[in-house]
């Protein structure tokens, strides 16, 4: 069993309130939930109004497909919302 995480960082620069961010990231979010089965989380600059980071994760019976999968995430994100996107990381974990 492979876990796949993508950790990306977003910045939202006309944001003014945190409800602006949480619109943003449910927006993101329900994008990537409607489109794969992968978990999403918020891990991190859960306070502030234009930073946050967002965690998907995936697991697949082998790497490959955790791959294939994470990679669709990665790409829909950067079709989607390349003005947000800061840095984006990929990490595989055998379990």
């Amino acid at each position: 069993m492979v876990l796949g995480v993508l950790r990306v960082n977003f910045f939202f620069p006309e944001n003014g309130s945190l409800k602006e961010k949480r619109q943003y990231l449910r927006s993101i979010k329900d994008k990537v939930r409607a489109s794969f089965n992968v978990s999403v989380a918020e891990i991190e600059h859960h306070e502030l109004w234009q930073r946050s980071s967002l965690a998907f994760v995936c697991v697949a019976g082998d790497r490959e497909i955790a791959e294939d999968t994470i990679n669709k995430v990665k790409r829909l994100l950067e079709r989607h919302y390349p003005e947000f996107l800061l840095d984006l990381k990929v990490e595989f974990f055998k379990l």
